[in-house]
């Protein structure tokens, strides 16, 4: 544990001074119950937590074994695993939220922050693939046709996902455990962020928000800009969806991830660092959200995996009602051959 001369945030993103160990306040109260913000923040994190896992497990669910492999479905079945790996593991920073007290230890302290971290750049690294891809296949309809394929596919993820982890690194370094005592002179262990050389406080979160943010941001605006007017200029093309369906996914990303990585910049400042607060939480939990939007704007937009999820929901309705009739009637044929039976032996009596 970190008993260093840093004052940083924790993993719940609270204000941490471990040059001077004395009683602090923290997101639960002095009875021990959570505070109201930090109460509605558990809350959401949990109703967050059960979307997102029943949500990604159906996209992965409905994509993995009920469609046919294509290079947009490969995409998406990317995109709702890394969501899901990160809903997986919400539980346990939803704990720490509700008690302020970090009891997983030091390893899951890190592994924890690497997961979230590995989300954020692992979805907006497929959303800038899936602009791309989609941007090609508008502007190049024919080569696109001709040279996409699954396995091709399946190369770019990984490429992606190794990039992801290699960003994602430098969080697993930088976090640590530490004791601090709350107003109740109560000892504590925090996870928070003991930034030291050569992971600085400014080189992580400035390459965090350039390539989690700002160029793939670029990226995705240029794409859908090219997309819409290629469209726009195509008379053939008449259906406004296209459109709605681009705009709610600049907005989504927009939304939950710039808020996020405004309160971080500032956290680089001292004069903000001890009064963010409840803004990075809310800031947290935003980008979180961004985990359950998926499934909806990437799958369950479209046609093909709407009919397709629900005729296998029909179908395993039917199943079930069909296995529960086949064994009502064997019940009742066997309770009437039994009665048949009695009838039989009575009479002989």
């Amino acid at each position: 544990m970190a008993t260093g001369n840093n004052s940083s945030y924790d993993h719940d993103y609270e204000y941490i001074d471990t040059a001077t160990p004395k009683p602090k306040s923290n997101p639960v109260g002095e009875d021990g119950s959570c505070r109201w913000d930090c109460a509605v923040l558990v809350v959401v994190n949990i109703v967050i937590f059960v979307v997102g896992v029943c949500g990604n497990n159906v996209v992965i669910w409905i994509i993995g074994l009920k469609m046919k492999k294509t290079v947009n479905l490969t995409w998406y079945l990317s995109l709702a695993i890394s969501d899901f790996l990160f809903c997986l593991f919400l539980p346990i920073n939803i704990v720490y939220m509700a008690t302020g007290d970090w009891i997983f230890g030091l390893s899951m302290c890190k592994f924890t922050s690497f997961i979230l971290f590995l989300n954020m750049f692992s979805s907006i690294f497929l959303l800038v693939i899936i602009s791309i891809d989609r941007c090609i296949s508008v502007v190049f309809p024919v080569w696109a046709q001709n040279k996409r394929t699954v396995k091709k596919a399946s190369i770019v993820i990984i490429l992606a996902w190794t990039v992801s982890i290699a960003l994602s690194f430098p969080s697993t370094i930088v976090r640590d455990t530490t004791i601090v005592r709350d107003t109740m002179q109560k000892e504590e262990i925090k996870c928070y962020n003991n930034y030291e050389p050569p992971f600085s406080h400014f080189a992580v979160v400035f390459s965090r928000f350039a390539c989690g943010f700002v160029v793939p941001f670029l990226i995705i605006i240029s794409c859908y800009s090219v997309i819409i007017w290629r469209i726009s200029s195509n008379r053939v093309t008449k259906s406004s969806k296209p459109l709605k369906v681009m705009s709610a996914l600049i907005g989504a990303f927009f939304i939950c991830w710039l808020p996020y990585h405004i309160v971080v910049l500032m956290e680089i400042n001292p004069k903000y660092e001890k009064s963010l607060g409840i803004y990075t939480k809310v800031s947290v939990t935003l980008g979180s959200v961004n985990s359950i939007l998926n499934p909806f704007l990437y799958a369950f937009m479209g046609e093909d995996f709407k009919n397709k999820f629900w005729r296998s929901v029909l179908r395993k309705i039917e199943n079930a009602l069909g296995e529960e009739t086949h064994t009502t009637n064997r019940w009742v044929s066997g309770s009437s051959a039994v009665e048949a039976s009695n009838a039989k032996v009575s009479t002989h009596m």
